[in-house]
């Protein structure tokens, strides 16, 4: 038998975890990325109101995966990219902010890739990555 006291190793291992999950690097969901081009109109959730899109053009289509039956529309998630197949392709230390304004599978314009977590608009994908890359890993966290 063990001469440690189980409440003092409860607590010990609780303190553990606790410290661990400060020092954790990503506090967000984990998904894939491309990019759309205009003609950003109708959309699934507002139709042909542009009225609705953000001025900065920082917006994107949800994914199957976010979708929730439209319930998306309107969402606004940070995002920043962490990899992609292409080296150097993330924008470091870069976070945006959109709002979701379509569904990735109705989009007007259709994405690079198909079936990604978020097709960000043009504008917003450029914010985060750089070069050629038409696909990147990102982290996510609605807000």
């Amino acid at each position: 038998m063990s001469n440690i006291p189980p409440p003092f190793l409860s607590r010990c291992l609780f303190s553990i975890f606790f410290i661990a999950h400060l020092f954790h690097l990503s506090h967000g969901d984990v998904g894939s990325a491309t990019h759309y081009g205009p003609p950003y109109l109708p959309t699934a959730c507002f139709g042909n109101d542009f009225s609705m899109f953000p001025t900065n053009n920082m917006f994107g289509a949800a994914g199957e995966g976010i979708w929730e039956n439209g319930a998306a529309c309107g969402r606004q998630y940070r995002v920043r990219c962490f990899s992609s197949a292409v080296p150097n392709s993330c924008v470091r230390d870069q976070t945006i902010r959109i709002t979701i304004v379509d569904r990735a599978v109705s989009t007007v314009a259709k994405a690079a890739v198909a079936d990604t977590t978020m097709t960000l608009s043009t504008t917003a994908y450029k914010a985060i990555v750089q070069g050629s890359a038409s696909l990147v890993n990102i982290e996510y966290t609605q807000n």
